[in-house]
């Protein structure tokens, strides 16, 4: 039975409006949080020079070990460590005694720390606090590779 004379049967629709909303929403949000690849760099290719090569220098180096009873050693040099400003007059004199052996103007040393691995922690302490108070900033530890097992 037809209760319903004269109007037809409404097609059911589909609201696209909410639908677009989300997918602008998420569009946004994967816009903002992705990261880009630096494969989008400009491409450039740089000039030339038939300039000759820039000789390499190598920056000098003031060693420093510390053996694990607490012994200091100045590029090989056993030196006494009374305290951290005797150890620094001993930092600039190798500094010096670096400057003195290199032709003209020598870039800053570079001090390396070769600690034991039983040395105090003080220790090593006491060599950066040396180097800071002889001026030295360029300080390093040295460290060897671990044995395959």
């Amino acid at each position: 039975m037809n209760f319903r004379k004269g109007k037809g049967r409404e097609e059911p629709e589909i609201n696209l409006i909410p639908f677009i909303d989300v997918l602008l929403v998420i569009l946004i949000f994967l816009m903002v949080t992705t990261t880009y690849s630096r494969f989008t760099e400009l491409q450039i290719t740089l000039p030339t020079a038939d300039a000759d090569k820039a000789q390499d220098v190598k920056p000098s180096q003031i060693n420093i070990g510390i053996d694990a009873q607490g012994r200091y050693k100045i590029n090989d040099e056993a030196v006494s460590f009374l305290d951290t400003a005797t150890l620094a007059d001993d930092l600039k004199r190798a500094a010096a005694a670096l400057e003195q052996g290199k032709a003209g103007a020598a870039p800053e040393p570079i001090v390396i720390i070769n600690a034991d691995r039983a040395t105090t922690h003080q220790s090593v302490i006491d060599v950066l606090e040396a180097a800071r108070i002889a001026g030295l900033a360029k300080v390093t530890f040295a460290a060897q590779a671990s044995r395959p097992k």
